[in-house]
């Protein structure tokens, strides 16, 4: 017989580790003081302070005379900053400077690394909260063309660094081939292309070659028309409004993917109209976010971030779509080639890799 004092010691609270609980808490004030300077970045990049610091070493009142701000706001902000890491203080001289590495990373929106534009699209995604958090409740999607649009701006500025750093000199030249092709003279077909960016660097690239870019996001294809005008591309670029599966392209040489294919709703159904679009001999060339093939393999820091983007963006997307099929951002090698050789491809290789991306080939 179960006795009143049993039933009181199974409910009871589990005794807490303080030594445990307390790490668990300094996990999340790190976490929370990166949540609110998140916000706090952006100012920085939005600003200009992090520019005008990067010029040289100034106290409050002489950054915001260098931006054109109040310096109470940049007296506070700096303490932030450098409370987190983002900029150095002297405290002899009470000025504020940043390393070669600190302006290299936080100031130039066209250089191969710049951090602001991952912060711009996780604000941005996390303004659907609400929304996301109703998709939850109902199982409903939330379209890409539905968020903010910081979104779209800083998915570029977040994802181009990775493309300046490595398209040209790494993952093309890694692919059987493809830059022999590029440089003759090939058919290119940049699927998901969002503001162009890869289409317009490889159009860049190689000016033998005929590029078209399609993303079935009506803002960002007028964005890539304006880029590639302003660019003086617009001759051998065209940009489309369209869908993985409704592009109508055949005989490419080059078909590509950067960081979209696990977006789509029906992957399997984009892979097959990639296969009909291509060329006998034509590639495709599949970039998706670095992942492994379980859970475990993406307990990382690598990881969390792309599991939480996902969770407000690439999930609700795929659901949001025809097929339902949502691969989310950290698919993994081993569900990519599935997609792939259930398409009908019969060669598939990761050709290269970096700390956010792999790169896969896939062949007829």
């Amino acid at each position: 017989m179960t006795t009143v004092e049993e039933n009181i010691d199974e409910n009871a609270t589990p005794a807490i580790d303080m030594d445990q609980l307390m790490e668990f808490v300094g996990k999340f004030v790190g976490d929370l003081g990166a949540t609110v300077g998140a916000g706090n970045v952006m100012l920085g990049e939005r600003l200009g302070l992090y520019r005008a610091l990067a010029t040289g070493p100034a106290d409050a009142r002489e950054l915001a005379t260098r931006t054109g701000t109040d310096p109470r706001y940049v007296d506070e902000w700096l303490r932030g900053q450098a409370a987190g890491g983002y900029v150095q203080y002297d405290a002899g001289s009470a000025t504020y400077s940043m390393t070669p590495e600190q302006a290299f990373a936080l100031t130039d929106p066209s250089g191969p690394v710049f951090l602001p534009g991952a912060f711009e699209l996780a604000l941005g995604a996390l303004k659907a909260g609400p929304e996301i958090e109703q998709a939850f409740r109902t199982g409903a999607g939330y379209g890409w063309h539905q968020h903010d649009e910081d979104v779209f701006t800083g998915c570029e500025r977040f994802f181009r660094p990775g493309y300046l750093m490595h398209l040209l000199t790494e993952w093309i030249p890694a692919l059987e081939g493809v830059q022999a092709k590029l440089e003759r003279g090939a058919r290119v077909a940049d699927l998901g292309c969002g503001h162009g960016a890869s289409t317009l660097l490889m159009a860049d690239a190689f000016p033998a070659s005929g590029f078209v870019g399609s993303d079935y996001h009506q803002g960002s294809i007028e964005s890539a028309r304006e880029r590639a005008a302003a660019a003086g591309l617009g001759d051998r670029v065209r940009f489309d409004v369209a869908g993985a599966q409704t592009l109508d392209e055949r005989d490419l040489d080059l078909v590509t993917t950067f960081d979209c294919l696990h977006d789509m709703g029906d992957p399997l159904g984009a892979a097959q109209h990639v296969r009909r679009s291509l060329a006998p001999d034509g590639t495709w060339m599949i970039v998706e976010p670095a992942a492994g093939d379980t859970v475990a393999d993406n307990l990382n820091p690598v990881g969390r971030v792309f599991y939480g983007f996902s969770t407000f963006l690439c999930v609700p997307n795929a659901v949001s779509q025809p097929g339902g099929y949502a691969l989310g951002a950290q698919a993994g090698q081993a569900a990519i080639r599935q997609v792939v050789t259930d398409a009908g491809f019969t060669r598939f290789r990761k050709v290269a890799e970096t700390p956010f991306n792999h790169v896969y080939e896939a062949r007829p």
